[in-house]
């Protein structure tokens, strides 16, 4: 078995010989280029190969989209940060802070069509599935994105549209990552599926746990700036969960902190924190972050294959997202 290691660095590998930057015009290229060289965690594609590893030796077979999904990730991220106006991904300004808005919609724009030319080089018996699986994971995303959009202008959002548009927006490419993989690994549909809702869980967990660690973390372990969420009235899991359990008073007092432009940044980040601490949103998210862990592991406890021990990379790597920097 490949440990989440070699995985990643087999990815790595493919990613720097791809030559984005050699391309011609450099101006669309090199934001690629610097993006992809960030590096990230490369967690999508290494559970693309970790998948079809549990099936087959032949990882090589599924490299090939895994970078396609590595480099659609990293183009909804371009987006994403144009759209939520942020200033540092991963310790590095954001390409429409280093470049433009304009180079960072292009250059995005021209990554996603990388990433079906990457996925496209798969087996050819295997392809229409990956391209459907694929496709329809991109036209997810996008829908996720819009709901999160949808979100901003109302006060009104529960617990239950907001795990929708999570599903959507970030489980769905954690889940159809390990879907592709094990279609690569030729594994069977019921294999297949529990491998989907496996992602699906570990997904949400790692959402909710993302909109914690917005909030909580030290921005130079989490890569970017804390409070971000806060300062742009994003409805998280945390403010959704404080907007339901405060009284009228102290929602209104919310929401009129949230509305206030005339406090300094820190002040309504301080503000905000000491709300959500006075409502024991910790608590909560600390109870839903373990309900969801739990469903993850009995999800891949549902995958059969004859030597279980196989499973311990994929079991590792869900402990592992959730021993990120508090």
């Amino acid at each position: 078995m490949h440990t989440l290691e070699e995985c990643c660095s087999l990815i790595e590998k493919h990613i720097n010989r791809l030559n984005i930057g050699l391309k011609a015009p450099r101006n669309l290229y090199e934001p690629i280029e610097y993006v992809l060289k960030q590096g990230g965690k490369r967690l999508r594609p290494a559970m693309t190969l970790m998948a079809c590893n549990l099936f087959s030796e032949e990882v090589q077979q599924a490299v090939m989209p895994a970078v396609a999904i590595e480099v659609f990730h990293n183009f909804t991220l371009l987006h994403d940060d144009v759209m939520d106006k942020a200033d540092i991904r991963r310790n590095q300004p954001t390409v429409h802070k280093k470049w433009s808005e304009n180079a960072a919609i292009l250059s995005g724009d021209a990554m996603q069509v990388l990433a079906y030319q990457y996925i496209t080089q798969s087996r050819q018996d295997l392809l229409p599935s990956l391209l459907q699986v694929f496709s329809d994971t991109a036209l997810q995303v996008c829908e996720g994105q819009q709901y999160d959009m949808n979100f901003e202008t109302r006060s009104d959002v529960s617990i239950e549209e907001y795990r929708h548009m999570i599903t959507l927006k970030t489980a769905v490419l954690l889940a159809s990552s390990l879907k592709i993989g094990a279609i690569c690994g030729d594994a069977d549909k019921q294999n297949v599926e529990a491998l989907y809702h496996f992602g699906i869980s570990l997904g949400l967990t790692f959402q909710i746990l993302d909109d914690w660690l917005d909030v909580y973390s030290d921005p130079k372990v989490f890569g970017k700036a804390t409070g971000g969420d806060i300062l742009t009235g994003k409805k998280t899991f945390l403010l959704i969960t404080a907007l339901e359990r405060a009284d009228a008073a102290t929602r209104s007092q919310l929401t009129a902190l949230l509305n206030n432009r005339e406090i300094a940044d820190d002040v309504k980040i301080t503000q905000v924190k000491a709300l959500y601490d006075r409502l024991d949103v910790n608590r909560t998210v600390q109870q839903t972050i373990d309900e969801y862990y739990i469903e993850t592991m009995q999800y891949l406890q549902k995958v059969q294959i004859a030597d279980d021990s196989r499973k311990e990379g994929l079991k590792n790597l869900a402990g592992m997202l959730l021993k990120r920097e508090k």
